[in-house]
């Protein structure tokens, strides 16, 4: 159970931060990096949602709390010690569930016979920043999946790739079904 009643605690004053399991790292460690660019990404998806509704908003909700038990699991690496509490993790229903949405929106839309440039609504526009966003996330996980002395669960680097899709057709949703895309003309401006 999360509590907030104090916000400040000068604990991070020296450039330091505490991850779940208690353990300080530099706010610059490639931990932390990951799990404050996972918050960006929800943060954008939440500018994206000012100009959704129905459906895609629903869907959007949910990711915003995923997106948070992703964070969870970035902050509290494995670790050999036991721990007082079962760590909240990322799953496969929730990748799953990303999965049946992209299909579910991919259905009314034409397939592309050019790249997307971001734009088009309001919404499309956000969900191609929150996308773009998510992609740094992914590639921050990866980097730090890939050193010897860090894990990161499978689960989270899926469901951070699957998000990046999901964003995607969901900006050509909020796009009339792809009716409003704007595409990219290669050379046009020579």
């Amino acid at each position: 159970m999360v509590k907030l009643n104090r916000i400040y605690t000068r604990t991070g004053d020296k450039g330091t931060t505490a991850l779940a399991d208690g353990q300080r790292r530099s706010k610059a460690d490639l931990r932390v990096e990951t799990y404050g660019t996972v918050d960006e990404t929800n943060a954008c998806i939440g500018m994206a949602r000012l100009h959704t509704l129905g459906r895609l908003d629903g869907m959007l909700a949910a990711i915003q709390n995923d997106l948070f038990d992703l964070g969870a699991d970035l902050a509290t690496p494995p670790s050999q010690e036991p721990l007082s509490y079962e760590p909240l993790r990322i799953v496969a229903s929730q990748v799953e569930r990303l999965e049946r949405d992209i299909d579910a929106l991919n259905k009314a839309i034409p397939p592309l016979k050019s790249f997307v440039l971001p734009g088009g609504s309001a919404a499309a526009a956000a969900l191609h920043l929150a996308r773009t966003v998510c992609r740094r996330a992914e590639r921050l996980a990866v980097s730090l999946a890939a050193r010897e002395d860090e894990i990161v669960s499978p689960e989270a680097l899926r469901y951070l790739n699957r998000l990046s899709d999901f964003l995607f057709v969901a900006s050509r949703a909020a796009n009339a079904n792809g009716a409003d895309d704007v595409l990219w003309v290669p050379g046009a401006n020579r």
